[in-house]
């Protein structure tokens, strides 16, 4: 694996001929991998000759600055995960270098945006646009791959594409989830032994019965703080804190008995 530290030098690799007529896969992330973001990996490997990652956490999209400086930075451990499997290219880009104007220049969504995270994480899909578009027009890939766990982020980013013309097809995939159903995420590796073993209950109470009232309020009664739940778009969508980790999940409706 070639480690590409910087966009100019990533630019100038991505011009020349080891791209020429090749298929290109890209996932981008802000690190701490784990087995959901290797299974996004293996997809672009299947379907493309290159396979692309990058590793960038992005403070635009952290509306809340001690989140930010507890997020889990394992670049060691994430490179080994990455040449395990043979991913072609990491890009290491900086936040000065994608951010020169300072953020000054942003992409805000004016609708679905408002709503689920956004409503409860101020500025937090503007952020999460604005770099990925960028990222998008420095890879160049032809599919980019995100999991259906950020479902919101998901749409936001395919209907993104589809409106500034993006040759980049986004791929959808499903949600990984450890044994005890807790959706995989890199936060997961905040959560102390307690709270990792009442974690798993929100994935329960989204797949129960209960109506979305009724669910923040067992939530509540378990040790959560619940943000919200909702049915939109086919699915079931909660947010709740544990502690000091902010917890997100989806389930589509047909999977709730």
């Amino acid at each position: 694996m070639e480690i590409v530290r910087g966009t100019a030098n990533w630019t100038k690799l991505r011009a020349g001929p080891r791209f020429a007529g090749k298929t290109i896969g890209f996932v981008p992330t802000m690190g701490a991998l784990h087995a959901g973001h290797l299974s996004l990996l293996k997809r672009a490997r299947r379907g493309n000759e290159l396979t692309v990652a990058s590793i960038f956490v992005n403070p635009a999209q952290f509306n809340d600055p001690r989140d930010l400086r507890r997020y889990p930075r394992t670049l060691a451990g994430d490179i080994k995960e990455l040449e395990r499997e043979n991913t072609d290219f990491l890009l290491l880009p900086e936040a000065r270098e994608l951010y020169p104007d300072g953020y000054r220049f942003r992409l805000i969504e004016t609708a679905e945006s408002k709503a689920l995270c956004g409503a409860h994480r101020p500025g937090h899909f503007a952020g999460v646009l604005t770099v990925v578009l960028k990222l998008l027009n420095l890879v160049r890939a032809d599919r980019a791959y995100f999991g259906e766990k950020d479902y919101q982020q998901l749409r936001l980013i395919r209907g993104m594409a589809e409106t500034f013309f993006i040759g980049t097809k986004i791929v959808p995939c499903p949600t990984l989830r450890e044994p005890d159903g807790l959706a995989m995420s890199s936060r997961n590796l905040l959560l102390g032994p307690e709270e990792r073993e009442l974690a798993p209950a929100l994935y329960r109470a989204l797949r129960s019965r209960a109506r979305p009232a009724e669910i923040k309020k067992r939530l509540t009664a378990l040790g959560f703080a619940p943000e919200y739940v909702e049915e939109r778009w086919g699915r079931r969508f909660a947010a709740a804190r544990l502690g000091k980790v902010r917890l997100i999940d989806n389930v589509k409706l047909a999977f709730v008995p």
